[in-house]
């Protein structure tokens, strides 16, 4: 690897595929998990050739392995075992292949796998996947329902058959996978995720029937747990029997005991709902009729009434109540005008007796002085009346001027002054 390479000095391919050997022969020997398939041990070979393959992604590399060892494992390797086996990678020169070398491998007991789902139901409860409180509850009665399970299985024909008896018109998305062995995990999570981009899809139906623990393994895959936990449509799961209940079922928005309990509670009863749906219109025709009835009633009875049965008499009540008020009205006016016209009279007679016009009726006279500037002032002594003096001399029915001309003559008997003539 030290020297470099040129377009006049290249490596041949047999000196590049020594260095690659070379260097994969400094790695370490390491254990590895997996599930096995295509297992090949011809008889009279010395070697056996399998495919480990990783149960959560669509990944595999080949393994080679003595054949006496594979034929002495017990129990017998199948197809979809999970083993864990010590290997070495290893490169085939000739053919340029990569491949593990194992000289041990074990088989995972139900024991060692049932511990590890448990360390996974704690770590995926730890971190809120079986939270209820992030379950969605799935649409009433569905658009679409997307149908996850294998191709011709019984788990497909229980979820169709009891979901079409319940409702008919349902419609279904199905998407046929593996539901066990190596390519289970990454065909459901697929499935699962062209199901959710799927506009139309309002819940997906993961169904599978019973089976071993070792059958089951894929549905406690902490990927497709994952999976769900991150679909946007809510998921149903319907994994084996009651007694069965995978990792799944936790994180699942509803579990179902069976793929035949999923097809009754994925859509409604259309005769439950017609029979409700009838229930309920008579329930509102019976109490549409008593608020009817009542409301009748209550029309009855208040035509019943006085008031509205003859709704002129208390009109004709109000009216006379109303004119018998008027007339007193009347009376309390007229009897005010009379009363104040008397006291008028009275007054007036009072005012014609102490006024002037009277005594002056009587033969009485006022007399006023009036001065140069034409004002007038009553003259109360003879002494104001000089000769010369202009005088008024207001009489009952007019006035007359005069002009003193003489003096004061003598005080007539019972008076106090003289008179002045004019």
């Amino acid at each position: 690897m030290t020297n470099p390479t040129t377009p006049e000095n290249p490596w041949p391919v047999r000196t590049v595929a020594r260095k690659i050997m070379e260097y994969i022969d400094r790695c370490g020997w390491v254990w590895v998990e997996g599930q096995v398939t295509q297992i090949s041990a011809r008889p009279g070979t010395g070697t056996a050739f399998l495919t480990l393959r990783d149960p959560a992604a669509d990944l595999s590399m080949s393994v080679t392995c003595s054949a006496d060892m594979l034929r002495a494992h017990q129990p017998p390797l199948t197809d979809g075992a999970r083993v864990v086996l010590h290997a070495k990678p290893s490169y085939y020169i000739n053919r340029g292949t990569l491949s593990l070398r194992a000289d041990e491998i074990r088989a995972v007991g139900v024991g060692e796998l049932l511990a590890r789902i448990e360390r996974l139901r704690r770590l995926l409860a730890a971190e809120g996947l079986f939270d209820p409180a992030r379950k969605r509850r799935p649409p009433f009665l569905p658009d679409t329902v997307g149908l996850i399970t294998g191709r011709a299985s019984a788990a497909e024909h229980d979820v169709l058959v009891n979901a079409k008896a319940r409702w008919p018109a349902v419609r279904f998305r199905t998407e046929n996978v593996a539901v066990q062995g190596a390519l289970a995990v990454p065909q459901i999570v697929d499935a699962l995720s062209a199901l959710d981009r799927d506009s139309t899809v309002d819940v997906i139906v993961i169904a599978r029937g019973g089976g071993s623990v070792e059958d089951l393994l894929p549905f406690s895959d902490e990927t497709l747990c994952r999976a769900v936990a991150a679909c946007r449509t809510p998921v149903v799961s319907a994994i084996g029997h009651e007694q069965d209940t995978p990792l799944l079922d936790h994180v699942a928005d509803v579990r179902c005991s069976t793929p035949t309990d999923a097809g009754k509670r994925v859509v409604p009863d259309v005769a439950e709902e017609t029979a409700r749906v009838r229930q309920l219109r008579d329930r509102a025709r019976r109490a549409l009729h008593g608020w009817v009835d009542r409301e009748r009633r209550l029309l009855d009875s208040l035509r019943s009434r006085p008031v509205l049965a003859d709704p002129f008499t208390p009109l004709d009540r109000r009216a006379e109540q109303v004119s018998a008020l008027v007339q007193r009205a009347r009376r309390a006016v007229l009897r005010r005008l009379d009363a104040e016209r008397s006291a008028l009279h009275a007054t007036n007679a009072r005012l014609t007796a102490l006024g002037p016009a009277a005594t002056l009726a009587r033969g009485y006279a006022v007399v006023q002085r009036v001065d140069p500037t034409g004002h007038t002032g009553v003259l109360r002594s003879a002494d104001e009346a000089p000769v010369g003096t202009r005088l008024r001399v207001r009489v009952m029915d007019g006035a007359v001027y005069a002009v003193v001309s003489g003096e004061h003559d003598p005080p007539v008997s019972g008076g106090s002054r003289g008179e002045t003539r004019a």
